[in-house]
């Protein structure tokens, strides 16, 4: 499991307000498919959302607590039925390691805006 702090944890939180339920756990409870399912969501998205149906509360936390462990994603919030989990994507973290080429400049939105980026270059000249 993934520590994070609570200043992370607000972010995260925030982050998700918006966020759809992607994987719901119901009758048959936390299966091989379903984890394999929260996997491939956090691989995709990085923080999710998780509904449950038909957990009772006291198995909730429990609940979370082992996906968690082991998914080695952060418990962000728990609000009722609903779940919310952040793991980094190990891909975004080592293309931000990279060096970063040199990257083209936005086109101006207007005329002026041009107007300005060329006499700007022209005094650097």
């Amino acid at each position: 499991m993934i520590e994070i702090s609570p200043t992370e944890r607000r972010a995260l939180r925030a982050a998700a307000h918006h966020l759809k339920p992607v994987v719901s756990i119901s009758q048959k409870g936390l299966t091989a498919s379903v984890l394999a399912e929260i996997d491939r969501s956090l691989k995709a998205h990085e923080l999710i959302k998780l509904r449950l149906y038909g957990i009772e509360r006291e198995d909730r936390a429990a609940l979370f607590a082992e996906i968690c462990n082991t998914l080695g994603c952060a418990e962000v919030q728990h609000i009722g039925n609903l779940l919310v989990l952040w793991r980094e994507n190990p891909k975004d973290a080592a293309a931000e390691s990279a060096p970063a080429g040199r990257r083209r400049a936005d086109p101006p939105a207007t005329k002026k805006q041009a107007a300005a980026r060329t006499e700007a270059r022209n005094r650097r000249s």
